[in-house]
């Protein structure tokens, strides 16, 4: 399961590469339209937004995975391994709590924003919940990698060990 997982966390990462790579060139393209063409499209920025929503939740389970999330190691770089232990299980457990919170609510405005018919209030007028489904989604796979990785962390797989960086 722990390897599906990961996979799964991989395949999502990437895809949030390529999405950012596409509102790069999306962004580009608007500028190129807008300044040189003098002729703005109706389309780039929102769709721009909406896929670096997408792409922003479909990374996070990928960047927890690699251990690339921000971190002040002041104090646990002075601890032992079983205080380093401790605080990454805190860490995740915070993460993962939080993470709980976000697919509840998210969920619950997904259900709301269907419900309602809501949509975005531009000229696309793009249903609200394709961009705030984002959310339970992506703070599901996060959820997902931190069970997983507080499985390594109990199991005794500490960061450093085989090949692991340190640090969540």
């Amino acid at each position: 399961m722990l390897v599906f997982i990961d996979r799964l966390s991989d395949v999502c990462g990437k895809l949030a590469a390529a999405m950012f790579f596409v509102v790069g060139g999306i962004i580009t393209y608007e500028v190129v339209a807008r300044y040189v063409f003098i002729a703005p499209t109706i389309w780039a920025e929102e769709l721009s937004r909406f896929i670096q929503i997408w792409a922003t939740y479909l990374g996070a389970a990928y960047v927890l995975r690699h251990r690339h999330l921000i971190a002040i190691d002041l104090l646990t770089g002075r601890l032992g391994a079983g205080g380093r232990l401790a605080t990454e299980v805190i860490g995740l457990l915070f993460i993962a709590g939080f993470c709980l919170v976000a697919i509840v609510y998210g969920t619950g405005i997904v259900v709301e924003s269907v419900r309602l018919g809501r949509a975005t209030a531009t000229m696309l007028s793009v249903p609200q919940w394709m961009t705030e489904s984002a959310i339970p989604l992506g703070m599901g796979l996060l959820f997902l990698q931190c069970l997983a990785e507080l499985l390594r962390r109990l199991a005794g797989r500490l960061p450093g060990s085989a090949g692991e960086p340190d640090g969540i």
